[in-house]
């Protein structure tokens, strides 16, 4: 039987991932001035045995005020840094999966309570709130407040921010970086016109709106050793008329390449509280499927992806290159394993957990 596609392997740079499955990264609102705990240490060490190619950490600010949430992690102090060394380090001292990291800014989407606590917008006078900041002075919604419009100095300092945390993240030894441009956050703020309305060469025309991004992208590539890769999330399309659309993200897609992009994970949304999203399983997939029809490097998709042959039909039929699971492996962290059963693959366990392997099932796991 020929080995399903969604269980080879794909080296990327000198990072070799052991099959085509990624664990994308989901925010926890769980970190105290920007440090993980013990909370991310269960949650990460837990992922770090599923058989994954790739664990990705949440959203990890590269500013204080660049937090969604006062929950959220950050990579932006000493402080930041020795937390997440720790906890990073007692993972790898029980699982060789590679492990990214997703640098980013919420820009005007920050300043907010945690999901469960309502999501609300926090004043910058609130204990919890923070002054928000944008390309434009344009607020998400009419019941959250404007940001205020970025300046150069202050896109100097968060450009330089991204580098630093980049730096960091190097030193802690991630094997990825991801930057984070989607789902309404800053970069993607900038890269979409509901949003980015400057008059200066960073608004405008699309080379104008993709200007900050990928000076972003620039210091961030620069500042991670060159035998590592370094990708991209991207928001395909805002879902409303006038917005950001797939062709959009076709040019900037290809400049991101030039640029010595690796990989480009596809998302969507995020932007405009008036999205009209079509969701249903795998439908951020036809997006993916643009992306990679224009450029060469791996596409990731993701979005409602949950079914063994559904995951390996996107792979197996060239849509992406690889799938990210989100919340699929947060209700099943076994989910590999399944697939692996299901589909005749093979997937790496610790060797603790072999006695667990089911009579049925002949020469699924594979050890060290």
């Amino acid at each position: 039987m020929a080995r399903p596609k969604l269980f080879t392997p794909i080296k990327i740079r000198n990072v070799s991932f052991a099959n085509r499955i990624i664990i994308a990264p989901m925010c926890q609102y769980s970190a105290k001035d920007g440090n993980m705990n013990d909370w991310h240490l269960i949650h990460l060490g837990k992922l770090s045995l599923s058989g994954a190619a790739l664990l990705t950490i949440e959203a990890t600010a590269v500013l204080p005020e660049g937090r969604i949430t006062y929950g959220d992690l950050g990579l932006y102090c000493d402080q930041n840094y020795a937390a997440m060394s720790l906890t990073l380090e007692s993972i790898r001292r029980w699982s060789d999966i590679p492990i990214a990291i997703q640098l980013s800014h919420a820009g005007r989407k920050a300043s907010t309570e945690v999901p469960w606590k309502g999501g609300g917008q926090f004043a910058p006078t609130h204990a919890l709130g923070w002054q928000t900041y944008g390309p434009s002075a344009l607020p998400y919604s009419d019941d959250q407040l404007a940001p205020v419009a970025l300046d150069k100095e202050r896109l100097r300092q968060v450009r330089d921010a991204f580098g630093s945390a980049t730096a960091r993240a190097a030193k802690i030894g991630f094997d990825v970086v991801q930057l984070h441009a989607a789902h309404g956050y800053l970069l993607h703020q900038f890269l979409s016109p509901l949003s980015n309305q400057r008059s200066d060469e960073y608004g405008g025309s699309l080379k104008n709106r993709m200007r900050f991004p990928l000076e972003v992208f620039d210091t961030v590539r620069s500042s991670f050793p060159p035998d590592k890769p370094v990708s991209v999330r991207i928001s395909a399309t805002d879902w409303v008329d006038g917005g950001l659309n797939v062709e959009q993200s076709v040019l900037f897609a290809k400049e991101l390449e030039r640029r010595g992009c690796d990989v480009i994970h596809v998302s969507s949304g995020g932007l405009y509280h008036a999205q009209k999203i079509p969701v249903g399983p795998s439908y951020q997939v036809p997006l993916a499927r643009e992306v990679r029809r224009s450029v060469k490097i791996p596409i990731v998709a993701v979005g409602l992806i949950t079914g063994y042959e559904q995951a390996e039909a996107i792979v197996g039929t060239g849509d992406a290159d690889m799938v990210a699971l989100a919340r699929t492996i947060l209700f099943d962290p076994n989910w590999p394993w399944h697939a692996a059963a299901e589909l005749g693959g093979k997937v790496r366990v610790p060797n603790q957990y072999l006695r667990s392997q089911p009579n049925r099932y002949r020469d699924l796991f594979e050890t060290e």
